[in-house]
């Protein structure tokens, strides 16, 4: 098969593992920037360029689209679904993991375990926002944050709302969650193939830091999932719609509670932690579901 990894770095771990394994499993690998592809748009053939020239058919496309191309990312990857190549993760279900607030009304309606999480749009809201989410400390992100970025740990009330009314401010979407304490600066993070778990980590925050994320001083170790956590990672990633996901969970008090679902998740981490080819799985994933035109969605929506 001629496959493409839709990507702007080749040198990441991540894309070069995908080339690496599709290579070994006998396919033509093409890694592409999306931001250098242009479209041509028409309703007789519609084609994908660059530096020129249209880009070759390809039979299918794992995205691994930044948290900040997504709006362009996503309409490459469309682009691309409308011509019929099958995409690991449709640009329909990035999109709609990307977008926090609205991922997690989704996941919340079919009542997969969440912190308790509040949104509003006035400082008059403030107050009651806080006492909604079982009040200090609690958990301030930033709708736009990537990779624990924008995340803030609110220790009192008097500072939940000072940072609060100064994201509304810089007129900055934010929601606030509850803090679960009993983590104890700790998640797991799932990684879904499918309709399976096939690798899943404990990610513990260093000392003083409640963010788990690897690259600010985390570390990673095997963990050994409950029938509870295995099913909701699972469901979390169906609901996105995603063939391959990683889904943050904490353990609270209250059973698992997803924190976040991620349409492109590193495989660094997660290889080194359980030794498992992650990167062979989501081309033999490809192997077996690939078929021209297979898009649920077709690139609507």
């Amino acid at each position: 098969m001629r496959i493409a990894v839709l990507s702007r770095n080749p040198n990441l771990y991540s894309t070069r593992r995908l080339k690496e394994e599709g290579e070994s499993h006998g396919h033509e690998m093409h890694i592409i920037d999306p931001l250098k592809c242009y479209m041509n748009i028409n309703m007789k053939s519609s084609s994908v360029h660059i530096k020129g020239k249209e880009l070759p058919e390809f039979d299918a496309i794992i995205p691994r689209i930044g948290a900040s191309v997504t709006f362009y990312g996503t309409a490459v990857l469309r682009q691309f679904e409308m011509m019929g190549v099958y995409p690991i993760n449709e640009s329909v279900a990035i999109s709609r993991s990307r977008d926090k607030l609205r991922s997690l009304q989704l996941l919340s309606r079919k009542g997969i375990g969440l912190p308790v999480t509040g949104f509003a749009n006035q400082a008059s809201n403030i107050p009651d926002l806080i006492d909604m989410v079982g009040g200090a400390p609690l958990v301030i992100k930033l709708l736009e944050g990537t990779q624990g970025i924008g995340v803030v740990l609110a220790e009192t009330r008097q500072a939940a709302e000072s940072v609060i009314e100064a994201f509304m401010g810089m007129k900055a979407d934010i929601m606030v969650q509850e803090y679960i304490r009993e983590a104890g600066g700790a998640d797991i993070r799932c990684l879904i193939i499918g309709d399976k778990v096939i690798a899943s980590m404990k990610r513990q925050a260093k000392a003083g830091e409640f963010r788990s994320n690897l690259h600010r001083g985390g570390s990673a170790s095997l963990v050994r999932l409950t029938p509870e956590e295995r099913s909701t990672a699972v469901r979390a990633a169906r609901t996105m719609g995603l063939n391959v996901a990683g889904v943050d969970i904490l353990r609270s008090n209250h059973g698992p509670v997803v924190m976040e679902v991620n349409s492109s998740p590193g495989l660094e981490g997660i290889e080194a932690a359980t030794s498992k080819n992650v990167a062979g799985r989501i081309i033999e994933f490809i192997e077996k579901n690939a078929k021209a035109h297979k898009t649920r969605t077709r690139g609507k929506g």
